[in-house]
């Protein structure tokens, strides 16, 4: 079973993502920042990050940096699941190797399609 991170400091979108994705097949690992996120992906084998850019201790932004420096993750898919809309976040995203780029609220079948095409 594939697992995806949700890095999100709020519990309801963590609820929403785990309420779309695990009747799917996937099983769904739930951070509340960047920080956390982290620390559970060294014990976790994680196939997608789903991540929020807006959040305490560590941004969305910074845990993307963080995360591709590691060799067990630089390639893998990271989606920015958020509010923020802007063309600059957007392009500052692109360059750090985001995949893919969803505003909440989301709409669940797209966020299964994104993911189910990104961890085949």
């Amino acid at each position: 079973m594939k697992k995806i991170l949700c890095v999100d400091d709020a519990a309801t979108i963590r609820l929403l993502v785990k309420k779309t994705l695990e009747p799917e097949g996937f099983e769904v690992v739930e951070a509340s920042n960047g920080h956390e996120a982290i620390h559970k992906s060294e014990t976790e084998e994680i196939a997608l990050f789903l991540v929020d850019v807006n959040m305490p201790v560590m941004d969305g932004f910074e845990f993307v940096k963080k995360i591709k420096e590691t060799e067990r993750y630089k390639n893998t898919p990271i989606i920015f699941l958020t509010t923020e809309s802007s063309t600059q976040k957007k392009e500052m995203g692109k360059k750090l190797g985001v995949n893919g780029w969803i505003v909440k609220p989301f709409d669940p079948p797209s966020l299964v399609k994104v993911v189910k095409l990104l961890t085949e």
